[in-house]
């Protein structure tokens, strides 16, 4: 109790109040609690972005600096409130949290022990501040040993939608899948082992036509630890094909099937527990053109949603592991559009031309939620529902819902300069890593929209 009344007499001198402990005094006397190690913060906004900034030290003036430290060490970390919102301070991982401030000049702070090495999350646990640009990291230890650092990136691209059909006729088409089991970049810092279609997430995107022959060939790599399968919900037949694929590693299942019914459908993993092998990856879509193709379009980007359950939050850094009770209650730690949380933000670049017009093929892999897709900024001119595409399109929808296994084709034209966030409107999950990004070229036009105003780039996300 002495060395936390020292500390907090120290933060009281400079301004800073009692701060928020992590762990609490010990028996042993060797526990220390006078810092090691102190860095000074201030909240800010920078190019239309909430941020923390550097205050002292040789990270000073960086925005949301990395902020390293030894393993062991006791770490202060002072808040001062330099915007005049309302704000607060946060390192999950260690347990521990600043109180609120508010008001210019008013501060906190926190002081807790590294007691584990890693990459580790610190951000303003206020809704939407994450989101906003307050998030950086905490580096505890040698920073070239962090786990999922250098992790393979299995995020699919959204431009890989195959050829289209054009106007031929039926034929014979072979689609050839592996099933592997791999660890990949879920973001930076983090990781999980992935079950993958081909070694991405989702899989390819299959096309073919109404009328085709197509002979699917699945092997399961021999790497694998676990039997797989795959339902396509565009065959009519036993499991949709699962049936008949299920295969142990190094096994080669294949079947044929008729294309009967044109359409946008889901493909997956059938294997129990289905729902631990589609969280984990294996999903993906097929679309069954109809006679004579879909209308030409300037840009076509393939998209699906997916959701990760976790034993670790949100945020930690690390190899992430899987949590049976979390996906059994529906409580996904991590969503993501095609793979990884900044796949469509960071990874792959989505960009379209001042009056493109833009189709998107929208896929939900799930396993569990109801996604509501929409586009920050536009107005979809033709949805089609349930990825039927022999209804007619409904037409000028602002959100279209897409359960999970399902799927929708939308298309709009592009008609202002921007960026254009893809998400789900249920928009905490946002918050969770479900953001995509679709940067539109070109020349304003002032009839369409007109301000005298900055333009927030990061507004919405």
């Amino acid at each position: 109790m002495k060395a936390l009344l020292m500390v907090a007499a120290l933060c009281g001198m400079v301004g800073f109040g009692t701060p928020a402990f992590a762990e609490h005094p010990e028996s042993s006397s060797d526990v220390k609690y006078v810092p090691d190690v102190t860095f000074t913060l201030r909240t800010d906004i920078a190019d239309g972005r909430l941020v923390y900034v550097s205050e002292k030290g040789p990270t000073k003036g960086e925005v949301n600096p990395d902020l390293r430290v030894e393993e062991g060490a006791v770490v202060q970390i002072n808040i001062v409130n330099g915007d005049g919102a309302l704000h607060d301070f946060a390192v999950p991982d260690f347990e521990v949290k600043s109180d609120e401030i508010s008001g210019k000049g008013s501060a906190t702070a926190i002081v807790f022990k590294a007691n584990k090495d890693g990459t580790f999350e610190y951000l303003c646990t206020l809704p939407g501040h994450k989101a906003a640009g307050m998030v950086g990291k905490l580096i505890v230890g040698d920073p070239k040993e962090q786990a999922g650092a250098q992790e393979k990136d299995l995020s699919k691209d959204p431009h890989d939608v195959g050829e289209p059909v054009g106007d031929r006729g039926p034929k014979n088409v072979t689609v050839d899948l592996e099933t592997t089991e791999v660890v990949g970049r879920v973001s930076d810092g983090s990781s999980y082992k992935f079950w993958t279609f081909n070694n991405t997430v989702p899989g390819p995107m299959i096309r073919v036509r109404v009328g085709d022959t197509v002979t699917v060939n699945m092997k399961n790599s021999e790497e694998s630890s676990h039997i797989h399968s795959v339902d396509f919900h565009a065959v009519t037949g036993p499991g949709g094909g699962a049936a008949v694929t299920q295969a142990a590693p190094g096994q080669a299942k294949s079947f044929s099937f008729k294309a009967l019914t044109p359409g946008l459908y889901v493909y997956h993993c059938a294997t129990p527990m289905v729902a631990q092998h589609i969280t984990n990856g294996m999903y993906g879509m097929i679309l069954v053109e109809p006679e004579g193709g879909l209308s030409e379009v300037d840009r076509e980007f393939y998209v699906m949603q997916g959701e990760l359950y976790t034993a670790q939050r949100h945020g930690s850094a690390g190899l992430q592991e899987f949590s049976l009770d979390k996906m059994l209650d529906e409580r996904p730690e991590h969503m993501m559009f095609n793979g990884a949380m900044d796949a469509l933000t960071a990874t792959h670049k989505m960009e379209s031309d001042v009056g493109d017009n833009v189709r998107i093929f929208f896929g939900v892999g799930g396993p569990n939620l109801v996604s509501s897709f929409h586009v920050i900024g536009e107005i979809f001119d033709k949805v089609y529902d349930q990825a039927s595409l022999t209804s007619a399109p409904l037409t000028d929808v602002q959100t279209t819902l897409v359960p999970p296994g399902g799927a929708t084709m939308v298309e709009f034209v592009t008609e202002y300069p921007g960026k254009y966030i893809l998400v789900d409107h249920a928009l905490s999950r946002a918050e969770k890593g479900l953001v995509g990004i679709l940067k539109v070229n070109g020349e304003a036009d002032p009839e369409i929209f007109e301000s005298s105003e900055l333009v927030d780039e990061n507004s919405g996300h």
